[in-house]
């Protein structure tokens, strides 16, 4: 317990910046976290993006929602969620219009993408001719935007969560929950929530809400084995309203529950999970939780 409690002061007191002693110079990137690393001058500043939530964009910190046709955010989203790969007219076409483009869907299609390097110049200040040459260039049968005139939110999101996990496994725990803590904090609401998605959108919005939930449960994980079961209580407890039938996270919480001394309601939780799982679609919990409901009964923390 005496260790738990001097790890939880150290986070609290460093304000989730410890991580940076050691890994902020692994990043790679001009991410906001990364403040000790050494910067590479640019004659422009790098366009500033977010996908995890509502479409952003700006430069210098001035980022701003994205004011253009729904239409052309999904454009601007199709090209941001796959940064430096060329993305066919066709498959862009189908996105926005699925099985029934219009005859005029070619050219409309041009002038959405004319639209988006308009406002890529005007957040740049520089010129539309140079905004199309090196940052949304057309390619063979498509376009791409290129990432080494980006800082994107999404690619920030995995590079955290990856030194997030290897901190952890080399037992840096405060350095991984630090890091967990900074990826999820970029999460401003779903991902692309204001951006009409066809087939590709919905599978990479799908994508990202799992990559989410996976660096939560690690960062439940990583606080449980330090004994900061309050901590993953408070996080979890929202997480699991939000995901009223995810079993994992369930795990984790009622986990949490048990271990911080709340047998009671820990065993609650178990109860009504299996009553939404019942009633909604028809499965018990899976064996985990039952096993885990038998360590509560019978006060066996060493199987939690």
């Amino acid at each position: 317990m005496a260790d738990s409690l001097a790890i939880d002061d150290r986070i609290s007191s460093d304000g989730g910046n410890v991580y940076q002693s050691k890994y902020s110079t692994e990043l790679g990137l001009d991410f906001h976290i990364a403040c000790e690393a050494p910067r590479v001058e640019r004659t422009h500043p790098r366009v500033q993006a977010r996908v995890l939530g509502a479409l952003h964009i700006g430069v210098e910190g001035a980022v701003e929602p994205v004011a253009v046709a729904p239409k052309i955010r999904t454009v601007l989203a199709m090209l941001l969620v796959h940064v430096d790969q060329v993305v066919p007219v066709q498959v862009l076409v189908r996105e926005l219009w699925q099985e029934n483009p219009p005859v005029t869907g070619l050219r409309t299609l041009q002038t959405y993408i004319l639209n988006c390097r308009k406002m890529l110049a005007r957040v740049t200040g520089r010129p539309a001719a140079r905004i199309s040459q090196e940052m949304l260039v057309t390619g063979s049968g498509g376009y791409s935007l290129k990432g080494d005139q980006l800082q994107l939110d999404w690619l920030e999101f995995q590079q955290l969560t990856k030194l997030g996990c290897k901190a952890l496994g080399e037992g840096e725990t405060i350095e991984g929950i630090g890091l967990l803590d900074a990826a999820l904090e970029l999460w401003q609401g779903d991902a692309l929530a204001d951006a009409p998605a066809g087939p590709v959108l919905d599978s990479r919005r799908r994508l990202f809400e799992e990559s989410r939930l996976d660096a939560i449960a690690m960062r439940a994980e990583a606080h449980i084995k330090a004994g900061l079961h309050q901590r993953a209580i408070t996080q979890l407890a929202a997480v699991t309203r939000e995901h009223a039938l995810h079993e994992g996270l369930h795990h984790q919480y009622v986990r949490a529950l048990a271990l911080g001394g709340r047998r009671a309601e820990a065993l609650g939780v178990l109860r009504g999970l299996r009553v939404r799982l019942v009633n909604e679609i028809g499965i018990e919990p899976g064996a985990p939780l039952q096993d885990l409901q038998l360590a509560i009964l019978n006060s066996d923390s060493g199987t939690m």
